[in-house]
């Protein structure tokens, strides 16, 4: 039986009333201030014209809207867009920190202001690095992404799962259930062989629809820890964050942050569940009982960072001059895998089934009139995500803790069209 991803996380969680309070007062980096900044290159040019509009947008979901009458759409947010791989955009509002374990909302001096630079959750925006440690293998010749998955991992057993392959899993089409029983059990071994064994969704055959999984990312994780003979969080550190120079990312960040950044710079999520308050720990709760690290969510990061990888897969699989995916898996990645599928999402029912290999395609329920056959990116459940529109040659992030202190206050999808509008709007 499928469990949908909010009931799965909100079991046993209780309901909470709507607390109020007043916004940190919104930060623009001003695209002058950036050139200081190691990463891109600023331009000196288009961006206040969104900026305004889009500091307004994330400014008005501090609070209750219309839309969102009973709760605040978020915390705090931060959103930065790139053209043609110059930084035009860097806004943060809100608060990274604003409520206390209950949730409790704290007084105005324990608060921790949003700053263009927090550290976020980025939830399933992890897919999106797992991937590439996957493509990374395919391009050194140590696996073939049609082979099957039970090739690489012979521990992947189950009624009809010879037949899922490696690309299947990374687009979503293998049949796999929303998310894997792993609580209960009585060591790590045996948790991560009871992703390995989660069984086909009764009645779904491999390659014949898009049905997103978590599992499918969760087993890909577990090939790339078998085929790099090392951790996943290892992997992702010697083979895409060190060779790219993006230091604000990784799984685990307690352990990589500095006091101070951790005290400044790390953004909250849940604020009510029996884990209390989440602050520098993954929300997601699979993830979490794997020990933070998996091939689904986990990886924390700034926006910053986030759009580096956005501004790789533009260019080919290099950025600033380091190549790590050649331009032909790039190319296999961003082309739609799904053409002529069905999709089935109960979330989103009138979703298309167009996805990459590790990045979804055309879906306006986040991307709005940025949406098109080409352009390409991924959500995460906390509130983050990444797009990126390869004619205007945009990269387009947005970071937000909608799960701050609940995540069942608001839904994120409204404020990305809002935002991804009001960019192209601009353009």
């Amino acid at each position: 039986m499928t469990v949908d991803r909010r009931a799965f996380l909100g079991a046993g969680f209780a309901a909470t009333a709507a607390l109020a309070g007043c916004a940190a007062r919104p930060q623009v980096v001003r695209p002058d201030a950036l050139r200081t900044v190691p990463g891109p290159a600023a331009a000196p040019a288009a961006g206040p014209q969104y900026t305004t509009a889009v500091t307004g947008i994330l400014t008005r979901n501090l609070k209750p809207t219309p839309q969102n009458p009973k709760h605040p759409g978020y915390a705090g947010a931060v959103a930065l867009a790139m053209v043609d791989g110059k930084v035009t955009m860097h806004t943060a509002v809100g608060h990274a920190l604003r409520y206390a374990a209950g949730p409790r909302e704290l007084p105005a001096g324990r608060r921790v202001a949003m700053r263009p630079d927090s550290v976020f959750d980025t939830a399933s925006l992890t897919k999106v690095y797992t991937a590439i440690l996957v493509l990374q293998l395919a391009d050194r010749g140590r696996l073939d992404l049609d082979a099957p998955v039970q090739t690489y991992l012979p521990g992947f057993t189950g009624a009809g799962k010879n037949r899922v392959t490696v690309a299947m899993l990374l687009a979503h089409t293998g049949a796999l259930p929303v998310g894997a029983k792993v609580t209960g059990l009585p060591s790590n071994a045996a948790r991560r062989k009871a992703v390995l064994t989660t069984p086909l969704l009764s009645g779904a055959r491999p390659g014949d629809a898009f049905r997103y999984s978590s599992t499918g990312l969760m087993v890909l994780g577990q090939l790339v820890e078998k085929l790099t003979g090392t951790s996943l969080d290892r992997a992702l550190a010697d083979n895409v964050t060190t060779p790219l120079g993006l230091t604000d990312t990784g799984f685990l960040p307690l352990k990589w942050l500095s006091a101070p950044a951790k005290a400044k710079r790390l953004v909250a999520t849940d604020a009510r569940s029996s884990r209390g308050l989440l602050r520098g720990i993954v929300h997601d709760d699979v993830c979490n009982v794997l020990g933070g690290v998996a091939g689904h969510a986990g990886v924390f990061a700034t926006a910053r960072d986030v759009a580096a990888i956005g501004q790789m897969l533009l260019d080919g699989g290099t950025y600033n001059g380091r190549r790590i995916l050649s331009t032909a898996m790039v190319t296999r990645m961003l082309t739609n895998a799904n053409k002529g599928k069905k999709a089935y999402d109960a979330e989103r029912p009138r979703r298309p089934s167009d996805h990459g290999l590790g990045v979804t395609l055309n879906q306006p329920w986040f991307m709005g009139r940025l949406a098109g056959p080409a352009t390409f990116g991924h959500t995460g459940f906390t509130g983050t995500s990444l797009l990126v529109e390869p004619r205007r040659k945009l990269v387009l992030v947005l970071l937000t803790n909608r799960a701050h202190p609940n995540w069942s206050w608001a839904d994120p999808d409204p404020v990305r069209v809002a935002v991804a509008n009001a960019v192209a709007a601009a353009l």
